[in-house]
């Protein structure tokens, strides 16, 4: 291979690294994902977040409850979407600050989806709706936080499984990864992820109090 033939080569390489869907990188946000669901990575929560923080690819972060320090620095890293499940009691009585002030004054969109399991906040296909239209309409990367994961596990499975079509099966070990705990946690007759879906799932475990 000549020089002019390895400067094209490379001049290529970098212009189809520019263009979205030209490349293997992957993309979970916005209107047009790209690429398979990449497994989550766990990450050390550092004191920053409640219990567990993951990664899913480049642009999703699931967590626990994050601290105001938590928001700062994921703002600082790209987030602009910052997607709560917790009810308002738990936001009234358990966290020290104003999340929703706080993640609008950093110049982030607060999308609250306050789910519990109960009459007034229920685990619903409308639930998972609104997270997928979060998703699509994030400019950037986008923060899934409940307390401590599980709530927000249980939706990013049936997240998977009805908005990306990933097999129940991987759907629901990618999300035991984070903090699924189908294995000693059970709300009612039903997992959180089959009222997510509005059907029963034998794949997921229904531990016996």
């Amino acid at each position: 291979m000549n020089r002019l033939s390895i400067i094209t080569l490379t001049a290529i390489t970098t212009i189809s690294a520019m263009i979205p869907g030209t490349s293997g990188a992957q993309r979970l946000t916005g209107p047009r994902p790209t690429g398979d669901v990449p497994a989550p990575v766990v990450l050390d929560p550092h004191g920053q977040f409640q219990e567990k923080f993951a990664s899913v690819g480049d642009d999703l972060f699931i967590s626990g409850q994050p601290t105001e320090q938590a928001l700062r620095d994921l703002r600082g890293k790209g987030v602009t979407t910052v997607v709560n499940l917790r009810s308002p009691e738990e936001m009234s009585k358990r966290v020290s600050f104003d999340e929703a002030a706080l993640v609008k004054s950093l110049g982030m969109e607060y999308v609250y989806v306050p789910v519990r399991g109960n009459a007034e906040f229920p685990y619903s296909p409308a639930a998972v709706k609104s997270f997928a239209t979060a998703m699509t309409g994030a400019k950037g990367k986008v923060l899934l936080h409940c307390t401590v994961a599980w709530r927000a596990s249980h939706l990013w499975a049936a997240y998977l499984i009805q908005y990306r079509d990933v097999p129940v099966a991987k759907a629901l070990d990618q999300a035991r990864t984070i903090n699924l705990m189908d294995n000693m946690r059970m709300d009612g007759d039903r997992q959180p992820v089959e009222d997510f879906l509005g059907r029963s799932l034998p794949e997921v475990g229904h531990p016996k109090g």
